[in-house]
């Protein structure tokens, strides 16, 4: 089912992204509505899919991942099996906070969290480069996180 979304729907998936965990009663009032018709609205972005889900934000440095690795991933061949088996195969993969497929020089970028930057060697040997189909790893270390 897809939604004609209105101001008022754009407004509540603002507030939901800054704070998904917002009762409905605080969110009814910061958009204008009435809490039985803002928990409509809710549920219908909700069974609609344009809401997917709600995730809490983690400190990595409190968790013990500290290192943030961006990877571009290039397969030998972007055909449907290649895609698939790839995506099956990294999705068992703890480390991976991320990965999407892309447009342009790579077909994944792919995030990487670990311990420390020397965990990360162990990653890439052992695990992204014995990914199915890939023929190239480029890899970035984030310095931070801005957003």
């Amino acid at each position: 089912m897809r939604l004609t979304l209105d101001a008022i729907d754009h407004r509540i998936i603002q507030h939901l992204r800054a704070d998904g965990r917002m009762s409905n009663a605080d969110l009814a009032a910061a958009v204008g509505l009435s809490p039985s018709a803002c928990l409509r609205r809710v549920r219908l972005l909700e069974e609609s899919g344009t809401i997917r889900g709600y995730t809490a934000l983690i400190d990595e440095n409190r968790t013990g991942n500290q290192a943030v690795v961006i990877a571009q991933i290039t397969l030998e061949r972007q055909t449907e099996d290649y895609l698939n088996r790839f995506e099956a195969a990294i999705r068992k993969c703890p480390e991976v906070r991320k990965c999407d497929l892309m447009t342009g020089m790579s077909d994944y970028l792919v995030r990487v969290e670990i311990p420390s930057a020397a965990d990360y060697e162990r990653v890439h040997k052992d695990i992204l480069s014995r990914l199915p189909g890939v023929s190239r790893i480029h890899s970035s270390f984030a310095i931070r996180s801005v957003l």
